[in-house]
């Protein structure tokens, strides 16, 4: 059976980052093709502009997440006064500054970002051409000794556990998802999880598409793929 690497995402702070609406910062339930092949590429040492290693590894990319605790989100409210010669630093390389006029009055610079609280993850992930380098080997021992500190969507969202949890064979990501155990999930009555098309059924799934990949050249997500979500009850969990 393939070898899948799993990978632990707790945090006090996670944020699987989605579509950002005006100064809304907006979370997905899972987390994104893109934001996995960031944290692997950051704990690589990669750059930014290595655009053409970011494009291939995501593209050799088969991951599915398994939500080991339920969804809690809060909302954080961000706020900076701004003068009429102060700038806010933005992602996308425009620097925001205060509206209005010339006057001496200071504008809020405002943002909402939301999070999730004290969320357990379970990933799990294979490579297509397996052989290539970086291969899982490479992935998981970047894991546990990052060229930088590793982070979970943002900045502030630091790891509370080990990110590399083990290895676990299986037909497909699904099965890696069902099988793998993590002793901290405790008593739970289901699990939902989110995997790859074409990587395993579970009764009453539902396929969706979903738009998580990132051109790195651009830094613009687009294109779709197919996505399955489903949820499953552990043997021996208390209902």
């Amino acid at each position: 059976m393939p070898r899948h690497l799993l990978l632990r995402l707790e945090a006090p702070l996670i944020a699987f980052g989605g579509e950002t609406i005006d100064n809304f910062g907006v979370i997905r339930d899972f987390p994104a093709l893109s934001m996995i092949t960031g944290l692997f590429a950051n704990a690589l040492g990669w750059r930014r502009e290595d655009c053409e290693l970011h494009d291939r590894l995501q593209n050799r990319l088969i991951v599915g997440a398994r939500l080991n605790t339920p969804i809690q989100r809060l909302t954080d409210f961000q706020t900076a006064q701004l003068g009429k010669d102060d700038k806010g630093w933005t992602t996308w390389g425009v620097p925001e500054e205060r509206r209005g006029g010339a006057g001496t009055y200071e504008g809020p610079h405002l943002r909402y970002r939301d999070y999730h609280a004290s969320l357990n993850v379970l990933v799990a992930l294979r490579l297509d051409h397996s052989e290539e380098a970086p291969t899982l080997d490479d992935l998981a021992l970047a894991l546990d000794h990052p060229a930088r500190p590793l982070f979970i969507g943002r900045k502030t969202c630091l790891p509370s556990q080990r990110i590399f949890a083990g290895w676990q064979e299986a037909d497909n990501v699904l099965h890696a998802l069902r099988i793998a155990h993590l002793p901290e999930i405790g008593s739970v009555q289901s699990l939902r999880m989110q995997w790859p098309d074409g990587e395993g059924n579970l009764a009453g799934d539902r396929l969706i598409d979903l738009c998580d990949e990132r051109n790195w050249s651009s830094g613009v997500h687009g294109g779709w793929r197919p996505v399955r979500e489903g949820s499953f009850t552990p043997q021996g969990a208390q209902i």
